[in-house]
């Protein structure tokens, strides 16, 4: 596999994440409560995909790990807001949250050693 194939894979994760969010957003009831949680999640979970897209045109390293790290701050918030949806709970149809709290953490857990690998490399 490339580096050009696992940027693309990534960037699909990203994407298909995202799709997931938007169809839990949409369960959620119209409440004060329901409103509030889905635009937080809507904004920060479909910021990963939009700023590893520029991540992959950084303009140096430094960016590079800038964005990333804007990545993963995002994906941490989605994570906690996915959690609240849970316990709350919020909404009755629970297969696609569970999904998306393991590929949340799963993608946390990716860029996390991507920002690592860059600083590591950043120093040679």
């Amino acid at each position: 596999m490339t580096d050009n194939t696992k940027k693309i894979d990534l960037e699909e994760r990203l994407i298909d994440f995202s799709l997931t969010i938007i169809d839990i957003v949409e369960k959620l009831p119209d409440t004060r409560s329901g409103n509030h949680i889905a635009g937080q999640l809507l904004r920060s979970e479909t910021s990963p995909a939009f700023n590893y897209g520029e991540a992959q045109v950084a303009e140096s390293r430094n960016d590079f790990i800038h964005k990333m790290k804007i990545c993963l701050k995002e994906l941490k918030e989605s994570s906690i807001a996915l959690q609240i949806i849970k316990r709350k709970p919020l909404i009755i149809d629970y297969s696609n949250l569970e999904i998306c709290i393991i590929e949340c953490k799963e993608l946390i857990a990716i860029f996390l050693k991507s920002i690592d690998t860059a600083k590591l490399n950043s120093k040679k």
